[in-house]
């Protein structure tokens, strides 16, 4: 099939942050007496929006995270990007070749849209996303698992739910495509694909995924 958008994950899918962001969510959340391993930050939190971290930390022990959490995380994230942030092997071309050909595509991450933006241009992604390419769980308020961030993507880009295919490599991304009744290809480079359970397509580098589209 030949699809009229592709929606990309940003996180682990474009840039490599995940192992990076993930690193340093689980020293955080270790710092303020909630002890997390890199493992389980991954596996509850990868692919979600700032809230559920809020969310599931308040269920698990009654308390609330700090009212400065997110700026005092996101400012940390940011440092580390500028030193070490990386775009995943293969998406350069992949982006090449999707321009080239004229597919339409754009991001959806649950990250905000100044995380997108200081991963992008510290890659040298930003050269193919303009303003109307980039969708953050912040345009609708509820992340991924939640269809709302996809649905909302695809209507800004005029193109129908069916038509879409989203690019991910999180549970929850998968989730969140297959509600808003998008075929999802899942990326199984950081995640297992048993993991990824509802993807139309597994595929494990970003190569073979130009080849899934072509």
């Amino acid at each position: 099939m030949r699809y009229d958008l592709v929606i990309f994950d940003n996180d682990g899918v474009l840039v490599d942050s995940e192992p990076i962001s993930n690193r340093l969510l689980a020293a955080y959340l270790t710092e303020l007496g909630h002890p997390t391993s890199y493992e389980e930050s991954l596996r509850d939190y990868m692919g979600s929006a700032m809230h559920r971290v809020h969310d599931l930390v308040e269920e698990r022990t009654g308390r609330k995270l700090p009212a400065d959490f997110d700026d005092v995380f996101h400012a940390r994230v940011f440092a580390a990007f500028e030193r070490d942030l990386e775009p995943v092997a293969g998406a350069v071309e992949l982006l090449e070749k999707l321009a080239a050909d004229g597919v339409p595509y754009c991001v959806a991450s649950s990250g905000s849209h100044e995380r997108i933006r200081v991963g992008h241009r510290k890659t040298g992604l930003d050269r193919w996303f303009d303003e109307e390419r980039v969708f953050s769980s912040q345009d609708v308020g509820r992340g991924k698992p939640e269809p709302d961030l996809f649905l909302y993507a695809a209507a800004r880009m005029g193109v129908a739910p069916e038509r879409c295919v989203v690019v991910e490599d999180s549970p929850l991304g998968v989730q969140a495509a297959n509600a808003a009744g998008m075929d999802v290809y899942g990326f199984t480079a950081m995640t297992p694909a048993e993991r990824l359970t509802g993807a139309t397509q597994l595929f494990g580098d970003l190569g073979e995924l130009a080849d899934l589209l072509a």
